[in-house]
């Protein structure tokens, strides 16, 4: 008996092969906790490419650095950073094709500081995927009042100067935009 794709959680793989990612493309992954996204992206972006896996927990940053080591996948860079500052994810201006924010937002206070980040590291014509909980959803993750809905992340993502191109299909607990700098 298969599991409903609304009971199951996001695949990465399936997620990724949804966009159009080139090789040789840089991508920072902001609050890459286990690497959900920065395996992903590394297999996509080749040796030529680069993630920078960006968490503020050192925990998070040597297992994403182990199984990277497991993989063989030399082109993530781990750092460890605090989005919730200007400049927090340490990176130059303008230097990524891709960011990727995955559950992250809901636990922050400066989620326009964030934002911002995302907005001045992405290049022009870079893009960015946003993935929050449902607001709806409560069978899991963190309670209902701490989950940002769609209206609200579309208003941040506009102040910040950024443009939400579409959803992404990302099923189960999660809502996804694409987002274009």
């Amino acid at each position: 008996m298969s599991t409903p794709l609304s009971l199951t959680f996001a695949d990465p793989s399936a997620i990724v092969n949804q966009l159009e990612i080139k090789p040789g493309s840089k991508v920072a992954d902001f609050g890459c906790g286990s690497g959900f996204f920065s395996f992903e992206f590394a297999k996509q972006v080749g040796s030529e490419g680069a993630v920078h896996a960006l968490d503020i927990l050192p925990s998070a940053l040597e297992a994403v650095a182990s199984r990277a080591k497991i993989l063989n996948l030399s082109n993530i860079v781990t750092k460890q950073v605090n989005l919730e500052k200007e400049n927090g994810s340490g990176l130059a201006p303008q230097s990524m094709d891709w960011v990727v924010i995955k559950d992250i937002l809901f636990q922050n206070k400066s989620k326009d500081v964030i934002l911002r980040e995302v907005a001045r590291v992405l290049k022009t014509g870079g893009h960015a995927i946003l993935m929050e909980w449902d607001p709806e959803e409560t069978l899991v993750g963190p309670d209902k009042e701490l989950r940002i809905s769609p209206e609200e992340l579309r208003t941040l993502v506009e102040a910040a100067r950024l443009v939400v191109e579409k959803e992404l299909n990302v099923g189960g607990f999660h809502y996804a935009f694409l987002v274009k700098k």
